[in-house]
């Protein structure tokens, strides 16, 4: 087994650890290709190291920086979101791993699958805005979709030697945030620092927001529906602390199946780009001994709205999910960048939600053109 990777996204937190999995099998891995869209001075040290063929930065202000910095390599240097999507189509690319953040991560998942090239999803925002479709090429093309998600990389797991056993639900597990056990008045006086303060995995500010508010949870929800053809009341959140069981499948007879093992994004990435093979690998492994008690908690939803309009999102269907991600991401933009509060996001989708007009089966030009409505709208509602 040798793959040829390309990583789009390549200078945040998945990319540059799933280049620690490459390091760590350079017989199994070669990287052909390398995106970016803001970091060029990373790209530039990642493609002078890892000598991909191609090196993309989204940014075109960028473009003279790389061109410059990599003339003298054997690499073919592009700019802009139109070529980080081409890239997805590279012919003598095996895999593609999408860990670019947010709307972006659409459309090169749709080349990568259109051209057959199995993709490893890292961009749960692909699923939640259009479910449907990309699953549907999927199929067309018999292309696999692996999860790279901690979470949904347990159910994958958990179902594998499973064929023909009907589940019953998934248990999505989620560690609660840094705000377990709060209230509404608390939220409202949190800070920026305090909600990137993540209690057990580090990410990139946008997930680790998304994960602070339980909006991660709920996209995670809507992204296990489509790929594991499930129905809104067959996906369960649990609250578990401790991050250990990353999530659990129960089947048609009772028996529950849970992958579990220390929080390690390094893990869920080494298992989708070697699949189906388990590559061995020299992280710290997982004693019981050090987590005599592992807890679980019902998710607070009267706290935590983003959840809840998640699910409602979910089981509302068509473009409502699209909705939903647009102004999230709107929405903890302008947390990030104190333009409005913490328990404030909640309210800009909520308004979003209901002040976009409803598409119940989208095409794919629909979707961008309520990606765009959806971030207008959220975008006056915070400015008002």
């Amino acid at each position: 087994m040798h793959k040829n990777i390309a990583i789009l996204g390549s200078t945040g937190s998945i990319g540059t650890q799933a280049l620690e999995v490459v390091d760590a099998h350079p017989d199994k891995f070669s990287v052909e290709v390398l995106t970016a869209y803001n970091s060029v001075e990373l790209l530039i040290e990642q493609a002078k190291k890892y000598q991909p063929n191609i090196v993309v930065i989204g940014n075109e202000a960028h473009y003279s920086r790389l061109s410059e910095a990599l003339n003298n390599e054997s690499i073919k240097v592009y700019a802009g979101e139109e070529a980080m999507s081409q890239v997805a189509a590279t012919s003598t690319v095996d895999m593609v791993l999408t860990s670019m953040v947010g709307f972006s991560g659409l459309l090169p998942t749709i080349r990568a699958l259109e051209a057959g090239i199995p993709v490893a999803l890292a961009n749960k925002e692909t699923l939640v805005v259009a479910g449907d479709l990309i699953m549907d090429l999927a199929r067309q093309k018999r292309v696999p979709v692996i999860p790279v998600d901690s979470e949904h990389s347990a159910i994958f797991q958990c179902l594998q030697g499973e064929p023909g056993n009907e589940v019953e639900k998934i248990m999505l597990t989620a560690s609660g945030g840094p705000f377990r056990g709060k209230n509404v008045e608390f939220l409202r006086k949190v800070t920026r620092c305090q909600a990137l303060n993540h209690p057990n995995w580090k990410m990139g500010n946008k997930i680790t927001i998304d994960s602070a508010s339980l909006m991660n949870k709920g996209l995670e929800a809507i992204e296990a529906r489509w790929l594991f053809n499930l129905k809104p009341e067959q996906i369960e959140v649990v609250v578990h602390p401790q991050s250990i069981i990353h999530s659990m499948v129960q089947f048609q007879d009772g028996s529950i199946k849970a992958q579990m093992g220390l929080p390690d994004m390094r893990l869920p990435i080494q298992y989708a780009l070697g699949y189906p093979h388990r590559l061995p690998n020299s992280f710290e492994r997982f004693n019981f001994l050090n987590f005599p008690s592992l807890t679980f908690e019902q998710a607070d939803v009267s706290v935590f709205r983003n959840l809840s309009m998640a699910y409602e999102a979910m089981r509302q269907g068509g473009n409502v999910p699209c909705v939903l991600n647009a102004a999230n991401e709107v929405a903890v933009d302008a947390f990030l960048k104190g333009k409005c509060g913490f328990v404030e996001m909640s309210s800009i989708i909520e308004q979003t939600i209901d002040k976009c007009g409803f598409i119940a089966s989208p095409t794919f030009s629909d979707y961008v053109e309520t990606d765009s409505e959806a971030r207008a709208v959220a975008q006056a509602i915070i400015k008002a």
